[in-house]
């Protein structure tokens, strides 16, 4: 596993609970792993543009 990093996020409490409903019903194994493949969708959602930012960044 690569190295990883730990943040700290607030949820509210709605959102909190639908997550447990994920890991309660066997979607996820855990809270933290819902969280980690909605971070992957978000990032592959906006991949275009991250690149974009990427190569703006290698002209500076």
């Amino acid at each position: 596993m690569p190295p990883t990093r730990k943040i700290s996020i607030r949820l509210t409490e709605k959102y909190y609970t639908k997550l447990e409903l994920l890991v309660e019903s066997g979607e996820f194994t855990s809270v933290s792993e819902a969280i980690r493949e909605a971070v992957k969708l978000l990032l592959e959602k906006y991949s275009a543009q991250l690149e974009s930012i990427a190569k703006m960044d290698s002209f500076r």
